[in-house]
C-alpha cells in the first residue's frame, strides 16, 4: 500500500469494487430468465450502485433476481460507506493493526484534517450508519410488510440502505410498474418522510452526524463545530430555496402537483425539493417538470451533498465558501470571514478550483454526449434531457427524465466516467492521476500586475 498515494488507493479501490460488481451482475443468476445484461449494462449498473447514483439502464425490481438485488445492495452499502471504511472495519474485526500509511488513506477518504482519531471516526461512521439504516428499515416495514408479506422485510432493508447512502435504487418496479420509483407512495407521509430523513442525514456527512449526536442538547456542554454549523445552515437554506421554487412553479402543473390533493402536494413538493440533493428517489416524473423547475433541480444536483457524506456534486461547503467570498468581494473586504473565523486561503483556493473544474468537466461531458446522440430522432433526445442526465450522474443523484435506458453504449460509458468522477471527487481524481512528484511553484515573486476582469 505504501507504493501508492492515498488518492490512488481510493481510486483503485472503487474501480476494483465496480469491476467485481459488474462481473457478478453479468452472471445469469443475477437476472431473471427472460433478461440478461450485457457486460456494458452490468458495468453501468455496478458503477451506479458503487457510486450511489441510482441511474439505471434496467429496472431493478423486475430485471434482477434476489441474488442480483443483494449484489446491488452490497455494492450500495460498500460504496456509501467507502471502500477504505469497509476495509478498516474488517482489519479492526480481525485484530490487525492499522499502519500509518493506511491511516493516511483513511484521512483522505474521510476528508479529515489530521491523523489522530481516524480509526475511531471509522467506527463511529459504521455505528451511525447501522443505527440509521436499521431504524429506517423498521419504520418502512410498517408499510411494506402488510403490503408485500415476508418480502416486505427485504424491501424495507433495501430501501433504507439505498436512502441513507443516497443511492436512489428502488424495487418498486415489481409493485407499481417499471421506473416508477416511489410514485405509488406520493401521498404516504410514513414512507416519504422516512426516506427523506434518511437521505438528508446521509447527505450531511459522517463528520457532521457524529458532531450532532455527540452534542449535549440538554446541558449544552459542547458546542457544534463551525464546520457542522456551516453545513447545517447551508443545507437548510438549500432545502428552503428548493421548496419555494418547486411550489412556485409546480403547484398548478397538472402533470406533477396540480392534480394531487393538498396532502399529496405538500409531501411530493417537499420530496421533489430535497431529492435532487443526491437522493435520486422521485414521486413525480422528472420529464413532466416545467423548464424553470428543471433548471432549479439541475442546480441542486450540481451542488450535491456535503463533504465526507454519501453523495456527490461540488458539495455544499464549496458553494458556501465561494458565495461568501463573492459577497466579501462586493463589500471590498480584505478577509473572507465565516462564522467568526477568517477563511484560510488554501480552503478558498480549493473551493474555487473544484467549482471551475466541475463546470469544465460537466460541460465537456454534455458536449460529448450531445454530439454522440445528435443523430437520434426520438423526441426524448433533446439537449435539455441529456444535460439533465449528465448533471444527475455528476451529482450522483440518479434522477432521470427516462433517457438512460435508451442511450447508446458510448453515452453510457460517458455517464459511467461521470458517476465515478462525481463520487470520487474531482480533486482526488486529479491528485491520483497526476505524476508522483508535482513541480512546486517557484518561490520567486514577480511584480504585481492588475488586469481588467468582469
Amino acid at each position: 500500500m505504501h507504493k501508492f498515494r492515498p488518492a490512488q488507493i481510493i481510486i483503485f479501490g472503487f474501480l476494483a469494487l465496480i469491476m467485481l460488481g459488474a462481473l457478478f451482475l453479468s452472471l445469469p443468476a443475477a437476472t431473471t430468465s427472460d433478461t440478461q445484461l450485457g457486460f456494458a449494462d452490468a458495468l453501468f449498473t455496478a458503477t451506479s450502485a458503487v457510486c450511489v447514483t441510482g441511474l439505471v439502464v434496467a429496472d431493478t425490481g423486475t430485471t434482477f433476481t434476489l441474488f442480483g438485488q443483494i449484489v446491488i445492495l452490497l455494492l450500495i452499502q460498500i460504496g456509501g460507506l467507502g471502500v477504505m471504511t469497509v476495509m478498516t472495519l474488517v482489519f479492526v474485526l480481525l485484530g490487525k493493526r492499522i499502519t500509518l500509511s493506511e491511516r493516511m488513506v483513511i484521512k483522505e477518504a474521510l476528508g479529515e484534517q489530521n491523523l489522530s482519531g481516524v480509526v475511531r471516526m471509522i467506527l463511529k461512521v459504521v455505528k451511525y450508519t447501522l443505527v440509521f439504516e436499521l431504524a429506517g428499515a423498521a419504520v418502512l416495514a410498517v408499510r411494506f410488510v402488510p403490503m408485500l408479506g415476508a418480502r416486505g422485510i427485504f424491501y424495507s432493508v433495501f430501501h433504507a440502505v439505498s436512502a441513507f447512502c443516497n443511492a436512489g435504487f428502488d424495487l418498486m418496479g415489481a409493485v407499481s410498474g417499471k421506473y416508477t420509483s416511489l410514485s405509488v407512495f406520493a401521498s404516504d407521509p410514513l414512507v416519504l418522510l422516512t426516506v427523506s430523513a434518511l437521505f438528508i442525514f446521509g447527505g450531511l456527512g459522517f463528520v457532521v452526524i457524529a458532531d450532532v449526536f455527540n452534542f449535549d442538547h440538554f446541558r449544552g456542554r459542547r458546542k457544534l463545530s463551525r464546520y457542522s454549523k456551516l453545513v447545517l445552515i447551508t443545507n437548510a437554506l438549500l432545502i428552503a430555496a428548493g421548496m419555494a421554487a418547486v411550489f412556485s412553479f409546480e403547484l398548478f402543473n397538472p402533470r406533477t402537483l396540480g392534480e394531487m390533493d393538498t396532502g399529496g402536494k405538500l409531501l411530493s413538493g417537499f420530496f421533489q425539493a430535497v431529492t435532487p440533493r443526491t437522493a435520486g428517489f422521485s414521486t413525480i416524473g422528472q420529464g413532466s417538470l416545467l423548464p424553470a423547475t428543471r433548471l432549479i433541480v439541475m442546480i441542486l444536483m450540481f451542488i450535491g451533498a456535503s463533504p465526507a457524506g454519501t453523495g456527490g456534486g461540488i458539495k455544499t461547503t464549496t458553494l458556501a465558501v465561494v458565495a461568501i467570498f463573492a459577497f466579501s468581494s462586493v463589500k471590498r473586504c480584505e478577509d473572507v470571514n465565516i462564522l467568526g473565523r477568517r477563511l484560510a486561503y488554501d480552503t478558498l483556493r480549493r473551493a474555487l478550483s473544484i467549482l471551475v473544474f466541475a463546470l469544465l468537466f460537466v460541460l465537456i461531458a454534455c458536449f460529448t454526449m450531445i454530439a454522440v446522440e445528435e443523430s437520434r430522432q426520438e423526441a426524448m433526445f433533446t439537449s435539455s434531457n441529456i444535460v439533465f442526465e449528465v448533471i444527475s450522474a455528476f451529482g450522483t443523484v440518479g434522477l432521470s427524465t427516462g433517457l438512460t435506458p435508451y442511450l447508446s453504449v458510448l453515452s453510457k460509458f460517458i455517464l459511467v466516467a461521470t458517476m465515478f468522477t462525481g463520487r470520487i471527487g474531482l480533486m482526488t481524481l486529479v491528485f491520483g492521476l497526476s505524476s508522483r512528484t508535482l513541480k512546486e511553484c517557484s518561490t520567486l515573486r514577480y511584480p504585481e500586475e492588475r488586469f481588467m476582469v468582469g
